[in-house]
């Protein structure tokens, strides 16, 4: 193959995918994959490229249906804040917290699919959700961030991580990144279904889900999915 540019990735998405209410949190709608090894040829042949990372936007995974869940049930927590939606993918964890009230949600990615993915669902649930407004600059309501950010403080009241232990050099990385902005007053929140490098040790566990997911991506029908905080934290 020879690599090319994808015309359109809001086309491409919307052809691709369909509608549908992650089980844990059926009050947001997302475009999602249905089955997941077509979805990712297809975006290999979109790119014109192989051996490509699975396209992690067109699933809504257990750690961050735990992570929406959570902070649609407790409110409380974004509230009125800035918020980060770390490794956004679809953008459902964002989504919640600006459905739960957040003053300003921005959405971290560094895949220019997940932008896209990003952007319409935002477009879908904000016919839904009365607290989220468009403004200039902003994807009703949600800033997308299209560069590696680990590292990078940006001032955010409250950090939500769904799913980012499953890879060893970057979850030591992306850890001792979310501890440093919970020593200096961040809250963050982490979602995680058991993934093999989530640092436990670190961490306290604050609430527990059975979430729904597909035996095409999990290996079972239910997963256990805890909702953590890094120990030691001076947030609130």
């Amino acid at each position: 193959m020879t690599p090319r540019t994808a015309a359109d990735p809001h086309a491409f998405i919307r052809e691709q995918t369909r509608l549908i209410a992650p089980p844990l949190v059926p009050e947001i709608l997302l475009h999602l994959a249905e089955e997941s090894l077509p979805i990712w040829q297809r975006t290999e042949e979109e790119l014109g490229e192989i051996g490509l990372p699975p396209p992690y936007w067109a699933f809504a995974w257990a750690g961050g249906q735990a992570l929406a869940r959570h902070v649609l049930d407790h409110p409380e927590i974004v509230r009125g804040k800035r918020i980060l939606d770390f490794a956004a993918g679809s953008g459902l964890v964002g989504i919640a917290a600006g459905r739960a009230g957040a003053r300003a949600v921005e959405a971290a990615d560094i895949d220019r699919f997940a932008h896209a993915a990003i952007a319409l669902n935002a477009t879908e649930n904000a016919t839904r959700n009365a607290t989220v407004d468009a403004t200039p600059g902003t994807t009703c309501g949600i800033t997308v961030l299209a560069t590696d950010i680990v590292g990078i403080d940006g001032g955010w009241d409250v950090v939500l991580a769904g799913d980012i232990a499953y890879e060893r050099d970057l979850a030591e990385r992306v850890f001792a990144w979310l501890e440093s902005l919970a020593a200096r007053g961040a809250d963050v929140w982490i979602g995680d279904p058991g993934r093999s490098y989530l640092p436990r040790e670190r961490l306290e566990k604050i609430a527990e889900y059975g979430v729904p997911v597909s035996r095409d991506l999990e290996d079972t029908e239910i997963k256990r999915t805890s909702v953590w905080r890094p120990r030691g934290r001076t947030g609130g």
